[in-house]
């Protein structure tokens, strides 16, 4: 049987993930925090205010698990809720000042990691596997 090249950027993929995602995980916890605090807390650093859905469609984490994040950041002082006047209905997220000191201290540190990982990876090629990337999940998406 031939190789399959396929099966084969499968697998690649998925163990750069892996490793990307542990080296990820290991970062945020010199903060004291676990990854879901740290991914909520910085979408909302860098996008402003949010409603939770809004949340939960960029951190790719389900709303019920992150109200409970949520709580546990808005209890730490890091995050704050706000009722829409509109509609009553919807809750707005946004980052107490506190919750921006700290983003403002530890998100440099956290990009330098990310920096480092790609650093051996060209810029032209960093934009073909962002492409690559793109297609493979849109086409997973239909």
């Amino acid at each position: 049987m031939s190789e399959s090249l396929s099966l084969k950027a499968f697998v690649v993929l998925m163990k750069s993930s892996k490793s990307v995602q542990e080296q990820i995980k290991k970062d945020i916890s010199n903060y004291d925090m676990k990854t879901s605090d740290f991914t909520i807390l910085e979408a909302i650093y860098h996008k402003g205010r949010q409603t939770v859905r809004q949340i939960s469609e960029a951190v790719l984490i389900n709303t019920g698990s992150i109200t409970y994040v949520i709580d546990k950041l808005e209890t730490k002082g890091l995050l704050e809720r706000s009722a829409c006047k509109e509609d009553r209905r919807v809750v707005y997220i946004q980052i107490t000042e506190s919750g921006k000191q700290l983003m403002d201290e530890i998100f440099p540190k956290h990009q330098k990691v990310i920096e480092e990982i790609f650093e051996d990876i060209s810029a032209e090629e960093k934009k073909t596997v962002i492409d690559i990337l793109k297609r493979v999940g849109k086409k997973v998406e239909k």
